[in-house]
């Protein structure tokens, strides 16, 4: 008796198996068949965006300045008022770029990695694990240095994800889009809280911690930022070269084995890279939530579920969407400003509504 004769119904699971594995890697097939020319013409399209939004940055604030006092600025001279301000607002808008982009990247690393389209790292509880880490250690270890914040947020941030990702994997169905964000919820709202119980004990340092919990790139420096680039360097690395792992996670464990992928450590490394991202952007400008929630979905109708194009193209949209908010915060509140923290959230709140009603919760 020949071997295909002896397990009909073994071949006939194994060929539905590949039919249903067909129909699930179809998305990515028709993803790689958006053309190369609409891709590019999105490329262009948002780097001449984010090269517009650079400039209003540095130009807009509560003082406007010419243009000639910018590039005098940019050539070294400090002679006026609107000089000094662009000045200031150079290293500002630097950190706007790195931090949106930054959370965008981590944002589309934990959709791809939990397959969940509510993913993001201010709803998962990332974000508010890094503050509540980086609370404690100001107020039980008086911490100060840049390195110290750096390093406390990502250890609180690693601590945050791991936790919502096993309570989320309990019971029936394992980590299901749908408990991952209710466990990220609600340990979010429990770090909030234990974040508000430590900072009332300390009043001489409660207004500057409050401040950094709003989430904001306002009082940047190039010296704050020196310490930070290096984790955001090796973040953007990993999760760039984790683009082709997302892609065989997207088709199925089972599927991603059978590609000769190793799940388990295709997730931790991407997560990894996610994790630093996220750590070291909370460390410098505090929570800023949604960015990583909206960004990703933005570029998959532009380009389609391809991490290798979806990336980079996150990034690029991540540093425009929150340039965008900071220019709006400065505009809308003249002649004070409102922080980035609660513009993405005017943002972000109604787009996680439809996204909510529009997916249902369902598996990406």
């Amino acid at each position: 008796m020949t071997e295909r004769s002896a397990s009909p119904a073994t071949g006939i699971a194994v060929g539905s198996g590949i039919r249903r594995s067909f129909r699930r890697s179809r998305p990515i097939r028709a993803a790689a068949h958006v053309s190369i020319r609409q891709r590019s013409l999105w490329l262009i399209v948002l780097l001449a965006t984010l090269a517009l939004l650079v400039a209003a940055s540095v130009a807009i604030g509560t003082r406007d300045v010419s243009w000639s006092d910018i590039w005098l600025a940019l050539s070294g001279q400090v002679e006026s008022i609107g000089q000094a301000a662009v000045t200031v607002r150079i290293p500002r808008t630097l950190l706007a770029v790195l931090a949106g982009a930054a959370l965008a990247v981590a944002g589309t690393i934990m959709q791809g990695v939990t397959r969940n389209p509510l993913a993001d790292p201010g709803i998962l509880g990332v974000n508010m694990g890094a503050s509540l880490a980086v609370v404690v250690g100001v107020v039980w270890f008086n911490i100060e240095t840049a390195e110290a914040f750096i390093w406390v947020a990502i250890g609180g941030a690693a601590c945050s994800a791991i936790f919502v990702y096993t309570i989320g994997s309990l019971g029936r169905g394992g980590p299901t889009p749908l408990k991952l964000a209710l466990a990220g919820a609600a340990t979010s709202i429990a770090l909030s809280s234990l974040v508000i119980a430590f900072v009332l004990g300390r009043n001489d340092i409660a207004g500057g911690l409050r401040s950094w919990q709003i989430g904001g790139v306002g009082g940047a420096t190039f010296e704050r930022m020196e310490h930070v680039l290096p984790f955001l360097a090796v973040g953007f690395a990993i999760s760039l070269l984790s683009a082709r792992k997302l892609n065989a996670l997207a088709l199925g464990d089972d599927m991603a084995a059978g590609l000769g992928e190793r799940v388990a450590f295709a997730r931790t490394a991407a997560a990894f890279g996610a994790v630093l991202l996220c750590g070291a952007t909370t460390a410098i400008c505090g929570p800023i939530g949604f960015v990583g929630l909206v960004v990703p979905h933005l570029c998959r109708l532009l380009i389609g579920i391809d991490h290798r194009w979806l990336l980079p193209f996150s990034a690029i949209t991540g540093a425009c969407l929150l340039l965008l908010a900071d220019i709006l915060g400065r505009i809308i509140a003249r002649p004070s400003e409102l922080d980035v923290g609660i513009v993405t959230a005017f943002v972000g709140a109604p787009f996680f509504i439809w996204i909510v009603r529009r997916q249902r919760v369902r598996d990406l």
